[in-house]
């Protein structure tokens, strides 16, 4: 009776024993994982802050690129000029969209592998659009351009400047870094007919258009619409285009939109693209 007995309580130390070690080492494990854990965190933590410090590295390089381009087009052009002396002919809701283009304009020029320097004229202090300017877009007193209250033609030899209008008879075949280009501030809905190029000639100055004539073909749409008349941020894109690229079939593909009812001359495309490759 008494080994039977002894036996038992062996066997229940045993056992004991067995789940003390058992947990011990469920409990180390907990631990091991937690510290595992710890350490993964730790090295995401520290990840991540290089990431950000390169991002951020590169963000700083990018922007001085950047500067460093916009100073040289200051210097060297090409210079486009916005021209808000027209601004008085708009409604409140166009003025807002003129300052929503103006944003995207200078944007895209900020972005741009070869910008042009801008200009914005005719900016009245206390005006509409420098009212509406300052409170849509964040930084714009800040922008890498000239704003000035001034006219253009006050600012430039009458000789050097283009004024850019989709009433043109003269298209535009080149942009030449010594010509000042102008674009109207204009955003007209209800399509105050030759407005630019009255103005234009009122000043004796050379006008050119977008040559959309030249390389796109009107498209067959629904509604039987076609317009040449872009928003300045439209005729900006396909200013740039070409000045990077020096081809016009591929600016215009880039800026005017199909909404306006034009669409490339294929075969035209295809020629332009393989003299340009």
């Amino acid at each position: 009776m008494t080994s039977h007995a002894e036996a038992e309580t062996g066997e229940r130390n045993f056992q004991a024993e067995r789940n003390v070690l058992r947990k011990q080492r469920n409990w180390e494990k907990i631990v091991a994982a937690k510290k595992s854990k710890r350490k993964q965190e730790k090295e995401r933590r520290k990840i991540k802050h290089i990431e950000g410090t390169e991002q951020q590295h590169s963000k700083r390089v990018l922007k001085a690129i950047r500067k460093e381009r916009l100073l040289e087009a200051k210097h060297a052009g090409p210079r486009l000029c916005i021209d808000l002396s027209v601004s008085d002919h708009m409604t409140k809701k166009e003025i807002s969209k003129l300052a929503a283009q103006i944003r995207r304009l200078y944007g895209a020029n900020k972005r741009a592998a070869k910008p042009f320097w801008l200009c914005v004229t005719g900016l009245l202090a206390h005006s509409s659009i420098q009212e509406e300017c300052l409170r849509m877009n964040d930084g714009f007193s800040n922008y890498l351009m000239d704003t000035t209250q001034e006219h253009y033609f006050d600012l430039f030899p009458l000789e050097q400047i283009v004024y850019l209008t989709p009433d043109s008879e003269h298209a535009l075949e080149e942009i030449d870094p010594q010509k000042i280009y102008i674009l109207g501030g204009l955003v007209d809905e209800s399509i105050q007919k030759k407005l630019t190029l009255q103005k234009a000639y009122e000043q004796g100055l050379q006008t050119a258009r977008l040559p959309i004539q030249e390389y796109m073909i009107k498209d067959g749409n629904i509604k039987n619409f076609h317009s040449e008349i872009l928003a300045i941020n439209q005729v900006f894109d396909v200013l740039a285009t070409y000045y990077k690229t020096g081809n016009w079939p591929e600016a215009l593909k880039a800026g005017v939109p199909a909404r306006k009812g034009f669409v490339l001359q294929k075969q035209q495309y295809t020629e332009d693209k393989k003299m340009s490759s």
